[in-house]
């Protein structure tokens, strides 16, 4: 039987996180687990999202959309193609029963992220049921509400820790008018330095990806300013779907073999030696790492540089994430005491200490 389109679930949700609390019972918070292996593995009776479904309000005239949780993010992008609009951030779906609620919850973007923001600059409020068993809402559905705003975008990421999220209000944006991908020979220290000189000028640039040996680009806006660019970059045509396939970890780069690492590091950091094959996304923002080399070492190299390194292969480490520094760490355990003071939401999925 397929499952409704549209159900409002939210007091069984309610009622099952009031009974966890009476029983001390730890949830594991799910939709699809298209994203199970990110992080630690957590313990708990399952609370799977995926009942509470829906698209709550869409006003294409204000580019918003509201959804409950277990919306399929497929379901909501159909949604929004078929008025020519979508969700800037790019959000890999990891699977096909991916859902809203664990998009947030990963707070993961794609290709576009450095130049059209990432997932969190895009929340506009949420409902919640908190640790306490009240169902809450913070934010609104315009920007300049802002009662809340950052509690929202905490969300974002938060791997489910914090809160149970049953409703998500997202701003969204035109597609681009014009789009064109193009592929261009050039080495990896090479590719950054220009990628660092385009990045001052008018180039409608929204994706840059470099695979070892080639920087591929995709341009977006007008037709008349991707024309030009063009004409000004030169390069080859290069299949579009390629920034699709590069967001859903289906390139042959990704195939399964050596352990799989990425490195957030600051806008313009150089060429690094990295101990593996690398690839390059995010203008050279977001490096992704095959490397059997420690973890100490790949996470040295990464702080060293002013950014992080995460580990996507489940299982090999006990924190996959990098660990937080002591004060920071002392911040997120304050945060998850208020809102979730009997730590019943996914234990340990983010760090041990949390």
């Amino acid at each position: 039987m397929a499952a409704p389109t549209d159900c409002d679930a939210s007091q069984t949700l309610l009622e099952q996180v009031r009974d966890a609390l009476d029983n001390a019972t730890p949830l594991r918070i799910q939709g699809s687990n298209s994203k199970a292996f990110l992080g630690r593995d957590s313990a708990g009776e399952i609370l799977d999202t995926r009942v509470h479904r829906g698209i709550v309000s869409y006003d294409p005239t204000e580019l918003v959309i509201s959804a409950r949780a277990g919306t399929p993010l497929g379901e909501l992008q159909a949604v929004l193609d078929a008025a020519g609009q979508m969700l800037p951030c790019e959000p890999p779906a990891f699977g096909t029963g991916a859902t809203l609620g664990g998009m947030l919850a990963s707070g993961l973007s794609g290709p576009r992220r450095p130049w059209a923001g990432a997932v969190r600059d895009f929340v506009l409020g949420t409902r919640i049921i908190s640790g306490l068993g009240q169902h809450l809402r913070f934010g609104g559905e315009v920007m300049k509400n802002v009662a809340g705003y950052d509690l929202s975008r905490l969300m974002a990421g938060s791997y489910g820790c914090l809160a149970l999220v049953t409703e998500v209000s997202l701003k969204v944006l035109p597609k681009p008018r014009h789009c064109l991908s193009l592929s261009l020979e050039l080495p990896a220290g090479q590719a950054l330095a220009r990628l660092a000189q385009w990045g001052q000028q008018p180039l409608p640039i929204s994706a840059a990806c470099h695979d070892g040996s080639r920087l591929h680009l995709r341009l977006e806006g007008g037709e008349g300013s991707v024309a030009a660019a063009r004409d000004r970059l030169g390069g080859e045509p290069l299949d579009s779907h390629y920034w699709n396939r590069l967001n859903e970890q289906q390139l042959p780069f990704f195939d399964p073999g050596l352990p799989l690492w990425r490195l957030s590091l600051p806008h313009n950091t150089p060429e690094l030696a990295l101990p593996g094959t690398q690839l390059l996304d995010w203008g050279g923002a977001q490096r992704w790492l095959k490397s059997d080399a420690p973890a100490e070492r790949i996470r040295a190299m990464a702080s060293a540089s002013g950014g992080h390194a995460s580990c996507y292969s489940h299982g090999l480490l006990d924190s996959p994430f990098q660990p937080l520094e002591p004060t920071l760490l002392h911040y997120h355990q304050r945060l998850k005491a208020q809102l979730d003071p009997q730590g019943i939401f996914n234990p340990g999925r983010l760090y041990p200490e949390l």
